[in-house]
């Protein structure tokens, strides 16, 4: 090929710069968003491994006595003894201001060889190892509130057993026969490495949905980008081939112009990514925030992301150019697209077939048939999505007959005609905000099949939202509680306590209750009781302490005269509801040594049954939103631009020959508008069916519920961001029509 010509194609007129500004910014934007979000999937997987040892549950300290021939006997279980191999973990997580502290208490042996992750040996009783995050929340925060929970720190956890720099997780050392008397209570010889338990192959398949659901928006956006100016160079390359040019030249240049600005683009792409790295981090996801370092992509990554892209802009160029056929004449006018057919609805129909059927396979009792749910899911969500892109044509065609059939102006006729002879360059335009409000949509129904629903509000017959409560051990002895109690209620912000009894087992008889409470009747004011009470001593049922409980239960009198025949169930203490003071109730009921539990509050709930993977899928969702909205904003004003740019010397000729400005937006805007709306509504449906699909597949206990008003704004957005992208281009629009843009020989 000769030098010269090649650098007449590559760089001969001063529109041909902007066209490869264009395509190097379009193609670094993808890049930058793949390499940081290949390494959020990642850094998410090792941030889940470094708090893997959190989650051990071990095997229970108890053990059961056998006979001689190994066959379990009646009896007590035996406590199993602890060695030097062995620790015993109490699993108490607490909360602080509605923020969840991951607590460990560890009881050990001198010589204890049990390595535990980020302090290595065990603390002694009465000391505390504390990530940085939480001894920062300590070292600020009155120590009647926090500090005096866990007693004298030693040591800061290593962060390669943090989650992320935001985790709040202490270790505090304790006797065992402190730790004999708790509730969660695990021996422990090693910690798991596994994060997600029988979860990982959920989690595995949801997040190779997500990847799918957030990088093609981004292939979208690459695609359209290495397309722009394509008339243009359909125009320049039919007179490279006048002059003698070979269609096999002509493919090279179109390769070579293409892989310049793509190799530009792609490696400014990784150097933004690398900037962009400790921005994205500040972005928090589940509990904490990601490390710096584990968004870092790394060279083999980022090599092959450049490697790959370029190639695959480079193979586009040249396979669309040679397939196109340009001859001598060749761009002289248009050419009409080849009309889609009905058989663009196929992939869509296989994806949702292969979805469905997963949910079927789901229900079959079979070895294998897990597997096949995870691949029918990834295959069918895959095929789903490319599937809105192939019908798009199909269903923006007949749109535009019946618009065509319909217009009552010159711009509806001119868009409505051009949006019939080219159906996939235009639905290509927004084909990326098509697959936006898909994700959108998807994303919003998985994520309501997570969402908690709210606590029912408070009412007398419930536990307050203000008050906190903790179970008391075996061994405490009813004057300390009330000594304790008594102590309590004298604390800032505290207005009343009150201890509570329960039966003991031994006298349980066949028609006795076990699930009664028992208190002095002059406290059960102070647990928002209104019911009147004549006896000395009042009873109610223990559901009132159920987080869900919606009927207000009543408060009765008991048939007993005092409660010294009682043994100890729970100490209840009600402040003014400030968050100090609630802090404050906990911190003294946890240091009390008479309670089994931590302190907990009505409002806990939402804090502690919220496990890390369905909490981190939910924000994932929320932040795959927001990035296919945003690429598919940008995907739409790119495409709209190519396409003025592409069509400059027919928009020109009308706005010579007198067509007002605001015709040919009025045209600009109905060959956007037009595709949209023709399939918007379909996909929207489309996402919660595949959520749905999705979730009944993986969680049968779950189910996809009516979207919130965060969808609905996310969708107005969307639309807004339409508009704006749009708009963005009728500068474009107005120097590309002007009288110098119509002069051609």
């Amino acid at each position: 090929m000769n030098p010269v010509t090649a650098r007449l194609a590559l760089t001969g007129a001063r529109s041909s710069a902007g066209r490869l500004a264009g395509i190097a910014g379009g193609v670094a934007i993808g890049v930058c968003l793949i390499l940081l979000l290949w390494a959020a999937a990642q850094g998410l997987s090792d941030r889940d491994q470094r708090a893997a040892w959190l989650r051990e549950e071990g095997r229970s300290p108890f053990s059961v006595p056998a006979d001689v021939d190994g066959t379990a006997t009646e009896g007590q279980p035996q406590l199993l003894p602890l060695t030097t191999e062995t620790i015993l973990v109490g699993r108490a997580d607490d909360v602080f201001q509605d923020r969840l502290i991951q607590r460990r208490d560890i009881a050990a042996t001198e010589n204890s060889t049990v390595h535990i992750p980020g302090i290595g040996s065990a603390p002694q009783p009465g000391t505390y190892y504390a990530s940085p995050a939480l001894q920062k929340l300590i070292e600020t925060t009155p120590v009647d509130q926090l500090g005096d929970r866990y007693g004298t720190y030693a040591g800061t956890i290593d962060d390669t057993a943090l989650a992320g720099p935001d985790s709040l997780v202490v270790i505090t050392g304790a006797t065992e026969d402190q730790l004999r008397q708790t509730m969660a209570l695990a021996l422990v010889s090693d910690f798991t490495s596994n994060p997600y338990g029988d979860s990982a192959t959920t989690y595995a398949t949801l997040m190779a949905l997500g990847g799918i659901a957030v990088l093609f928006p981004v292939l979208l956006l690459i695609s359209i980008s290495t397309r722009l100016g394509a008339a243009q160079r359909t125009e320049r390359f039919a007179t490279l081939r006048l002059i003698g040019a070979t269609p096999r030249t002509v493919a090279g240049i179109a390769a070579a112009e293409t892989a310049v600005p793509a190799l530009l683009g792609a490696v400014a792409g990784v150097a933004a990514a690398s900037i962009l790295r400790p921005v994205a981090a500040q972005v928090p996801v589940g509990e904490s925030r990601l490390y710096v370092h584990d968004l870092a992509a790394g060279p083999v990554l980022s090599t092959a992301v450049v490697v790959l892209v370029v190639s695959a802009a480079i193979a586009a160029a040249a396979w669309s150019t040679a397939r196109a056929g340009i001859g001598p004449l060749g761009a002289a006018r248009a050419r009409r697209e080849a009309t889609p057919r009905a058989w663009r609805a196929l992939p869509l129909l296989t994806g949702l077939a292969a979805m469905t059927a997963a949910v079927v396979v789901a229900r079959v009792d079979w070895p294998w048939a897990y597997a096949v749910v995870q691949l029918l899911l990834i295959l069918g969500f895959a095929l789903t999505t490319v599937g809105l892109v192939v019908i798009g044509p199909w269903l923006t065609l007949l749109v535009s007959r019946i618009g065509l059939a319909r217009a009552s102006s010159a711009a509806a006729v001119i868009a409505a005609g051009r949006i019939r002879s080219t159906p996939v360059a235009t639905f290509r335009a927004v084909s990326g905000l098509v697959v936006a409000v898909f994700m959108v949509s998807a994303f919003a129904g998985a994520s309501s099949a997570v969402d908690q629903a709210e606590l029912p509000p408070a009412r007398p017959g419930l536990l307050l939202p203000t008050s906190v409560y903790a179970y008391l051990g075996d061994r405490t002895d009813p004057a300390e509680a009330q000594q304790v109690a008594t102590r309590i209620e004298t604390l800032p912000g505290i207005s009343s306590t009150a201890v509570l009894y329960d039966r003991p087992a031994s006298a349980s008889g066949s028609g006795s209750d076990d699930s009664n409470v028992y208190l002095a009747a002059e406290d059960a004011s102070g647990l928002g009781f209104e019911d009147p009470v004549t006896g000395p001593v009042a009873v109610f049922d223990d559901d009132f302490f159920t987080p869900w409980a919606e009927q207000p239960l009543p408060l009765k009198t008991s048939f007993l005269q005092d409660v010294n025949s009682l043994q100890l169930f729970a100490v209840v203490i009600n402040t003014d509801g400030t968050a100090e003071a609630i802090d404050r109730a906990r911190t003294a009921l946890n240091t009390s040594g008479i309670t089994s539990s931590p302190a907990t509050s009505r409002a806990d709930v939402t804090a502690t049954q919220t496990t890390r993977l369905i909490h981190s899928l939910s924000v994932l969702a929320h932040l795959g939103t927001f990035v296919a909205v945003i690429i598919a904003g940008i995907s739409l004003a790119v495409a709209t631009g190519a396409a003025i740019i592409d069509r400059r010397r027919a928009l020109g000729l009308m706005r010579l020959m007198g067509m007002p400005l605001s015709a040919l937006r009025g045209i600009i805007v109905r060959e956007a508008a037009v595709p949209l709306l023709s399939i918007l509504l379909l996909s929207a449906a489309l996402g919660f069916l595949a959520a749905r699909l999705v979730v009944e597949s993986l969680h049968d206990t779950y189910s996809v519920s009516w979207p919130g008003q965060a969808y609905f704004a996310t969708l107005g957005l969307s639309m807004a961001l339409a508009l704006a992208a749009v708009a963005a281009t009728f500068t474009l629009l107005r120097a590309n029509t002007s009288i110098t843009a119509t002069r051609f020989e």
